[in-house]
């Protein structure tokens, strides 16, 4: 019970959050991944200003701080960050998402992955690290402990829990019972019906985004002297938030309250009986905070599986098609040219080149990944990068116990295709934004699960690499001085994304190809030949000189 009350803090955040998202999403349609940013960034102006007086802005460009509190207090830096925080909230959806509303899925989930990233760095650079936290490290909220149900919990944890459920029913009641809420609503359903009456979906899209970055900030405000404030983990509160959010139906803020709630406590029963010689039962090679971010991931998959539907309805509103997808065409003449180019720059160019060619190419590979998934398929994954990390730290365990280095890499690579048919299967009753919401839960998941376990890992120092050789010749990229980043490893890289390339464009020229983009042009038309015809010859032969391939 101690555990289950502890967790109230963290699960009020979450359900805030949650509700945020909820806000957002009905007002603008649009899944906020940036939204636990949003909150990190606000915290890091109140810290700030209560440290200094100084307003931090977002821009990179302009000067990273503006002086307005000669003598800072708790009550002024809380005024004067929830009053930016409404800006900044007004702010986003004008700049960021108000283009966007009738732009495909695909690219709303950049834009909020591009805000996310974006805020992470801008704090990075104008913040010393630790300072703002370290120094105004003092909770808004009492600390005193009280006895509930035969254990203590701090009270804090208690106020947190009303204050979120307090912020539900009265967002609840506001869109239920004002006229603000019944024109949100309005808007939000037909913006054109809404323009007919005199109402403005902009000013309503801009005041409701304002309202839930404020309730961002103040969540986590109100969770730093507990959980800490951190540019890399705390925007993460965003996956436990989407979990809540999705259980309510992206439509209840009641739901996603007691939702965030339970996954909060949950989550700290998990902690709490991992961290507790008596009661633990998690191997050593398991990380706990994997295991706490397993939670949300099986509660999103569960919602999406439960919600989702295997093909949209015929009174399903299409999105707006996604860009074209062309044919690849001279792929032997793009091979060698770029190829013969990137071999002359390995042969002849410094070490930084030599290492940013290197990258390129790997990036370029797991672009082609991107390419099949988003550009064939038409569906949104954002666990590529963390199937590659479970492909790596694969390859390096194989070739620690001696396998040649060709079985390895390929060994390698069918682990992780095996983490992903796993996480395509629950997922092949989702597609568009329910996917990406996710795959980004199992890509958190599988961070935290696999990567971040010491055993499996190497804990923070990461594993070092064995020297990989191919038939007897030494091929790993580490040397002394100028000769790093060496020649021979990358043209190995470089022969296996020629190779990739030339797999991706047949597939896009071939039959599976062709069935793929009809799956991204139109599932249930799709669906309804193959049943018809299981094995059709696709496009016909009197149609194949007016068809790309």
């Amino acid at each position: 019970m101690g555990y289950l009350l502890a967790g109230l803090g963290g699960g009020a955040v979450v359900a805030a959050l949650a509700v945020g998202l909820v806000l957002c999403f009905r007002t603008s349609g649009v899944v906020n991944f940036a939204y636990g940013a949003m909150g990190m960034y606000l915290a890091y102006v109140y810290l700030e200003l209560r440290r200094t007086g100084e307003l931090l802005l977002p821009v990179v460009g302009l000067p990273a701080r503006v002086p307005l509190i000669q003598r800072p207090t708790v009550a002024t830096a809380l005024v004067v960050a929830l009053i930016a925080a409404a800006v900044f909230g007004a702010a986003v959806y004008w700049l960021v998402f108000r283009p966007l509303r009738n732009a495909p899925a695909l690219a709303r989930v950049v834009a909020s992955l591009g805000l996310l990233v974006y805020l992470q760095e801008v704090v990075r650079l104008e913040v010393p690290s630790g300072s703002a936290a370290l120094a105004a490290r003092t909770s808004l909220l009492p600390e005193d402990p009280v006895q509930l149900l035969g254990t203590s919990v701090s009270a804090n944890r208690l106020l947190l829990a009303a204050l979120a459920v307090g912020v539900a029913l009265a967002l609840g009641a506001v869109f239920r019972f004002t006229r603000f809420g019944l024109a949100t609503r309005a808007s939000a359903d037909n913006d054109k019906g809404a323009l007919l009456i005199g109402l403005s979906p902009d000013r309503l899209g801009m005041a409701n985004w304002a309202v839930a970055a404020v309730l961002a900030g103040a969540a986590v405000v109100l969770i730093e002297p507990i959980a800490g404030l951190n540019p890399t983990t705390t925007p993460l509160l965003v996956v436990p938030a989407l979990a809540a959010a999705l259980l309510g139906g992206l439509r209840s803020f009641a739901v996603a309250t007691m939702a965030g709630l339970g996954i909060g406590m949950v989550q700290s029963l998990i902690l709490g009986w991992a961290v507790d010689p008596a009661t633990s039962w998690l191997p050593d090679w398991v990380a706990v905070t994997g295991l706490q971010q397993a939670v949300p991931v099986v509660l999103v998959l569960v919602a999406l599986v439960w919600r989702g539907d295997v093909l949209p309805t015929r009174s399903a509103v299409p999105e707006r098609p996604l860009p074209l997808s062309p044919a690849p065409r001279h792929v032997t003449l793009w091979v060698v040219v770029l190829g013969g180019t990137a071999v002359l720059g390995l042969l002849t160019l410094s070490a930084t080149y030599r290492q940013a060619i290197i990258v390129s190419m790997v990036y370029a590979l797991l672009t082609l990944s991107v390419v099949v998934i988003t550009g064939y398929v038409g569906q949104i994954s954002l666990a590529q990068l963390a199937l590659a990390g479970v492909a790596g730290f694969t390859v390096i365990r194989l070739l620690e116990a001696r396998v040649p280095l060709v079985v390895a890499m390929v060994l390698a690579a069918l682990a992780a295709t095996a983490v992903g048919v796993l996480v395509g299967i629950p997922a092949t009753r989702v597609r568009g934004m329910s996917l990406a919401v996710a795959t980004l839960a199992v890509a958190v998941a599988i961070e935290e699960l696999v990567l971040a376990s010491p055993s499996l890992s190497g804990g923070p120092a990461g594993l070092a690499v064995p020297r990989p050789s191919l038939f007897g010749l030494d091929v790993g990229v580490a040397a002394t001085g100028t000769d790093n980043f060496r020649a021979v490893f990358g043209i190995m890289v470089l022969v296996v994304v020629a190779a990739s390339y030339a797999v991706v464009a047949n597939l896009r020229r071939g039959g599976t190809g062709v069935r793929w983009l009809a799956v991204r042009a139109n599932e249930r038309a799709a669906a309804a030949r193959e049943s018809m015809w299981p094995a059709p010859s696709w496009p016909p032969s009197p149609c194949r000189r007016f068809w790309p391939v």
